[in-house]
């Protein structure tokens, strides 16, 4: 059997257990994995916060939490421009 094949088969095995783990958890916990900052309780719990949020609030500008129109975000780190638009 030729290695490019084996490599080939490899890679579809290991694509197969990803899709395989991802609908167990899906099925056993019942919704999808919560991996969005702004909405994942306990990384806000942890105070963890996403990294347009935390330069903001070092340089001093809008932070993500003002939802204000001129800050380009709208509480979700995912809405945040970093380039201030």
């Amino acid at each position: 059997m030729p290695s490019w094949l084996i490599l080939l088969l490899c890679a579809v095995a290991a694509v197969g257990l990803f899709v395989l783990g991802m609908s167990l958890t899906l099925m056993i916990k019942g919704h999808h994995i919560d991996s969005e900052i702004s909405t994942n309780k306990n990384m806000q719990r942890l105070g963890i916060k996403c990294a347009v949020q935390e330069t903001r609030e070092e340089d001093g500008t809008a932070a993500c939490s003002d939802a204000s129109p001129l800050s380009g975000c709208s509480g979700n780190c995912g809405a945040c421009d970093i380039e201030h638009k």
